[in-house]
């Protein structure tokens, strides 16, 4: 979460975040979901872009001051993949290994990245 936040900065682009995160993560061995993603933040719920927690450095929507977004990796131990439950809510890991999920919202800001979560 922390190496994603970071690479959120002006002038840098969505594919930074989430390369930050995928690095971070599959260096220790774990991995992470690819079928879910955070979102921009607005007026209405889940809104564009989307925000994966994987990707390239330097590829994707150039990031801009005032941009909020929630940033939402589910960090897996086994494989990335996921199913849903027959309730057509719960989500488990395909492997059934452990899975933890974490969420902050942000604000790109022009000198730094503000996260709007924190108590």
């Amino acid at each position: 979460m922390t190496e994603g936040i970071n690479a959120a900065r002006e002038g840098g682009f969505l594919g930074d975040i989430g390369a930050a995160i995928q690095g971070y993560v599959e260096s220790r061995g774990f991995s992470v979901v690819r079928e879910y993603s955070g979102h921009g933040i607005g007026r209405d719920m889940h809104e564009d872009p989307l925000v994966p927690n994987f990707g390239s450095k330097c590829e994707g929507l150039k990031l801009k001051a005032g941009m909020t977004m929630a940033l939402e990796p589910m960090v897996n131990r086994g494989g990335w993949k996921t199913r849903v439950n027959s309730n057509g809510w719960t989500v488990h890991t395909a492997d059934g290994s452990l899975s933890a999920h974490f969420e902050h919202t942000i604000a790109i800001r022009n000198d730094e990245t503000e996260i709007l979560t924190v108590l």
